[in-house]
């Protein structure tokens, strides 16, 4: 079985330090463990696509130098823009099949699947690279409520019959995700339990939980 890696998300303000953050957060798993964090995900809001451009670049070049793939959240244009490395789509962005015809084969498509099988084998149909699962605990990054709660044997089920990764998500701290990382989740998809205090902190404290 391979080993749980982080999947970080970032917070909707990515301007001021946030950079140096990121670069303090890589560099700690790095330190602690090479393969620790494997991916990032550029979450912003309600700006232009312009402005997302300008944020994401300091960011880009973070991840590249750490080798950490730059996942862009909900928009293929952005993507396609930034030639980032992949896409995540909640359920309303458009069609894993759609994204690859826009982005091309290397890119890594994520789908939204919340709490259900059929969305998730749906996603694996049409092309995705991984799947994520959740929210498994009450998240500070969700608008939606956490109506849909799926339990950690999801995870087991999905990994026990599927090759596609499957992606845990949803309030993960490094005290509550022992149970995911038994269940069988690939990523660990985390937001405010590393940038709502201490990164290096935190990524210490993930080290020490997913790798002992």
């Amino acid at each position: 079985m391979t080993q749980t890696q982080l999947y970080l998300i970032s917070p909707l303000d990515v301007g001021g330090d946030f950079p140096a953050r990121l670069e303090r957060a890589l560099a700690a798993g790095a330190r602690r463990h090479g393969d620790l964090v494997t991916a990032f995900q550029f979450r912003v809001k309600g700006i232009d696509q312009h402005e997302a451009a300008r944020l994401a670049a300091p960011l880009q070049a973070i991840c590249a130098a750490h080798d950490v793939a730059f996942i862009v959240n909900d928009s293929v244009a952005l993507a396609k823009r930034l030639k980032a490395d992949g896409v995540h789509l909640g359920q309303d962005d458009g069609s894993p099949r759609e994204a690859r015809e826009e982005l091309g084969r290397e890119a890594q498509i994520g789908v939204t699947c919340h709490a259900s099988r059929h969305m998730a084998m749906e996603a694996g149909e049409a092309g995705a690279d991984y799947v994520a699962f959740g929210a498994f605990f009450p998240s500070s990054t969700k608008e939606k409520g956490d109506a849909e709660r799926p339990a950690p044997e999801l995870l087991t089920w999905w990994s026990q019959i599927f090759e596609i990764p499957c992606v845990a998500i949803g309030g993960i701290t490094p005290d509550n995700c022992q149970p995911l990382i038994e269940a069988g989740a690939d990523f660990l998809a985390v937001s405010h339990g590393v940038w709502g205090g201490d990164e290096v902190a935190a990524i210490e404290a993930f080290a020490k939980a997913m790798r002992g």
